[in-house]
């Protein structure tokens, strides 16, 4: 039976940025000596400072005891070379993503450490399994990946390469657990967990701007107002800088040999390729120079409210419609379930986005004005919506529709007709990418719920969120994107088509 690391064992850190220096503190302030290696002359010792300084602040703001924070500090120690980490019980690499560099590390190291010592990489997207491929006993070696800033991020993956040792992946995660982290175990894969299953909440944005559907701030203020995320994918992709974003999908479009489901986009190259590299750069999708004013998202003037309001069944949508439109006084009759109607006002009936355009649909059902709302979090709480219009939409019936949504206090944004809207279709790529890497044995469903939910900060793990549509719903959505985009990209995990058939969900 595996335990975590006796606090008297020394952590060794190498690589005294950001991350790493995070990670020393981590380890200090879990209980262990920590020795913080830099190959930068001072780096490590200049770390150790603001270290230092943190905890003095955490002490001055009441949240640790100023013994704490100093018995914290002192078991910090800067080195300045390799042979120094003689003693180290794990030690923890947090440089230059680069395969090559890091084989040479690691190698370096078995001749300096003690054969019970483990090492560990902070890796974001390199394989753990060609690591250990240039060492003596790969068996030690394992993924320790720590999310930015590492003191405040709950999550570390705790990454098993095709050699690692079951107790040493076992050992980390316990360590981990012990340091208030919140680990999960994952395989060896391209992105591991987060950085692979977070691709379609670019993808999706992207596709749908390449597309012309909307602007960045209409779809970043959907996402964010309706899916609840924390923040929209363009501002997000600002934030994290286009360069990273970018070679990021592209690591993992080229690990899984040019999967169309990853492909990186050509507006994001042509960001990277002009240096707009978002905040960094102080130009993105976004103009962050002083005095630029943010785009607001485009929002349907008020309209009248119609008449003749008819709600339809049971679904969640169409209870928090009903207990929206009570609470601003707003007149409806309510019926039994008719088909995927969610409610009609004049002559508009209006549905939950399927994957398919609000034209098809018009088409499909011989309902020519049909209006498609998209998939909200918590439809109660959610402050806006985005809607299609069928091309057979008249101009009454679609602002009959618009009005019933704005009654019931939602702002409404138009977007163009395309398959799925925008939080549908991410919220169905993102459960099926999280579906895909259950089925390949990457981790379990539990795991990468956790994952999404504190490595991304994602309101809820996509499967959480793909019970709650239902699978059957999920299926469907991308079926119908298949089938209009002809694209393998959006081909339907097994193991969510076996729940459907199965009639069951992930819980």
């Amino acid at each position: 039976m595996t335990q975590a690391l006796s606090k008297h064992a020394v952590v060794a850190v190498i690589g005294a940025g950001a991350m790493g220096a995070g990670i020393a503190q981590v380890a200090a302030f879990g209980g262990h000596p920590v020795k913080l290696l830099d190959n930068r002359p001072g780096a490590a010792a200049q770390a150790i400072e603001g270290i230092r300084a943190r905890f003095e602040k955490m002490a001055a703001r009441g949240k640790i005891s100023p013994e704490t924070a100093t018995a914290a500090g002192a078991r910090l120690q800067a080195v300045a070379q390799l042979v120094d980490l003689f003693d180290a019980a794990l030690v923890v690499e947090a440089i230059v993503e680069n395969l090559q560099v890091k084989q040479t590390l690691f190698k370096a190291l078995e001749t300096v450490v003690s054969e019970g010592c483990i090492l560990a990489s902070n890796t974001s997207s390199i394989s753990i399994t060609a690591i250990g491929a240039a060492l003596k006993s790969p068996q030690r070696l394992a993924g320790l990946h720590f999310f930015n800033p590492a003191p405040l991020m709950a999550l570390v993956e705790v990454v098993s390469g095709l050699a690692t040792a079951p107790e040493v992946a076992s050992t980390l995660y316990d360590t981990a657990l012990a340091w208030g982290k919140t680990p999960v175990h994952a395989r060896s894969t391209p992105g591991f967990i987060v950085n692979r299953v977070a691709r379609p909440y670019y993808a999706e944005a992207l596709r749908v701007l390449t597309e012309g559907g909307a602007d960045c701030a209409t779809l970043d203020a959907c996402c964010r107002e309706a899916g609840a995320f924390r923040m929209g994918p363009f501002e997000l992709m600002d934030m994290i800088g286009h360069d990273v974003n970018f070679a990021v999908t592209s690591s993992v479009w080229r690990a899984f040999f040019n999967d169309p489901r990853f492909l990186p986009s050509l507006i994001q190259q042509d960001l990277v390729d002009a240096g707009f590299l978002g905040k960094k750069s102080s130009w993105g999708f976004y103009n962050y120079q002083e005095g630029a004013s943010k785009p607001q998202p485009v929002t349907v003037p008020a309209l009248a409210r119609p008449h003749d309001i008819v709600l339809y069944g049971q679904s969640a949508a169409a209870r928090a419609l009903a207990l929206r439109l009570q609470a601003n006084g707003v007149g409806f009759t309510r019926t039994q379930a008719m088909g995927t109607t969610l409610a009609t006002a004049g002559a508009a009936s209006l549905r939950i986005t399927d994957g398919r355009t609000a034209t098809r649909c018009a088409f499909d059902s011989q309902t020519p004005n049909t209006v498609l709302v998209d998939l909200a979090l918590d439809y109660q709480t959610a402050t806006r919506l985005a809607v299609s219009v069928a091309a057979q939409c008249d101009d009454t019936a679609a602002n009959c529709a618009i009005g019933l949504l704005q009654a019931a206090g939602f702002a409404v944004s138009q977007l163009q007709d395309i398959p799925g809207l925008i939080v549908m279709r991410t919220v169905a790529m993102l459960a099926n990418e999280a579906a895909d890497a259950v089925n390949q044995g990457v981790c379990d469903a539990a795991a990468v719920d956790t994952a999404m939910r504190l490595g991304v900060n994602y309101p809820c793990g996509p499967l959480v969120w793909a019970n709650s549509i239902g699978l059957a719903q999920v299926s469907t959505v991308l079926g119908h994107l298949a089938q209009t985009y002809g694209e393998d990209r959006y081909r339907t995990s097994p193991l969510i088509q076996h729940h459907v058939f199965a009639a069951k969900d992930f819980s």
